[in-house]
């Protein structure tokens, strides 16, 4: 597996999917009246090229040269055992952090919409209209969610000693992954639904009601376990929430939005309630 160590290994997986998953939508469209051009395409456009090529490597960057040192040292100082998996096997470590990795980022995406000041953050991401929901929309987000998505990744993997093509190949499946919980395509809603997330799924979590459903990344199994799973047989009449019209609609207008809180009186809303 060192190949997806390559440098190139991450961006050739990222154009390879958007350029299937694009095709299968102009092919294979769920919602026959939504075109490929659409409002705020040039925005998340230059999202997916923000997101997808540059925030990621610098957020990698910034945690090998300050973060991640050190965390080492303080392990050390502690004794605390690390390493617990790096000597196991990939048909081992591969579904154990595909899991893992899941579980966290459930109760990251959980927690973006409980607390206030998180989901001011999350509300961009939220921003998707009518209309507007394709493959692409994976990207619309604050480049802050990443910061908090990977904070609460890196102290566990670096403790347990995940092999790093095991990590990249989850960042892969991640992409891919997220690319058709968003996609215009209904892949169908079999007993797998119980186990895997989908755009059926998704759909619903983008709904007007705010997202207190569904929060799923890779697994729906989170979901049905504690309670927060939703899948009716028709999709949503309408995506968005509340206020929507009071978020800006330019990207670098949005990526500002967050710093108005707390002067902006702003509830959060309880998560596991359903719509």
């Amino acid at each position: 597996m060192s190949a997806l160590l390559h440098p190139l290994a991450y961006p050739f997986g990222l154009a390879l999917f958007s350029v299937v998953v694009a095709l299968l939508e102009r092919l294979r469209p769920w919602r026959p009246s939504q075109g490929f051009v659409r409002p705020r395409l040039g925005w998340d456009l230059l999202s997916l090229v923000l997101h997808g090529h540059y925030t990621g490597t610098a957020l990698a960057l910034v945690a090998q040269a300050w973060i991640l040192p050190h965390t080492e040292a303080l392990w050390t100082r502690l004794g605390v055992p690390r390493g617990l998996v790096s000597g196991w096997s990939l048909a081992v470590q591969i579904p154990l952090a595909l899991v893992l990795i899941d579980f966290v980022q459930w109760w990251v995406h959980r927690a973006l919409h409980a607390f206030a000041p998180l989901w001011e953050l999350h509300k961009i991401h939220h921003s998707i209209e009518d209309g507007e929901m394709d493959w692409l929309g994976s990207f619309r987000f604050h480049w802050m969610e990443s910061v908090l998505y990977k904070s609460a990744l890196y102290l566990p993997l670096g403790l347990l000693g995940f092999r790093a093509d095991v990590l990249m190949l989850h960042a892969l499946v991640g992409t891919l992954v997220g690319h058709l919980n968003h996609a215009n395509l209904d892949l169908g809603h079999g007993p797998w639904r119980y186990v895997l997330n989908s755009a059926r799924m998704h759909l619903w979590h983008h709904a007007d009601q705010r997202g207190s459903c569904n929060y799923g990344i890779l697994f729906s199994a989170w979901d049905w376990l504690f309670g927060t799973a939703r899948m009716p047989a028709d999709p949503p009449t309408r995506l968005g929430f509340d206020d929507l019209a009071s978020l800006p609609r330019s990207l670098p207008a949005q990526w500002l939005w967050p710093l108005r809180w707390p002067a902006a009186k702003t509830d959060a809303h309880t998560p596991g309630v359903t719509p």
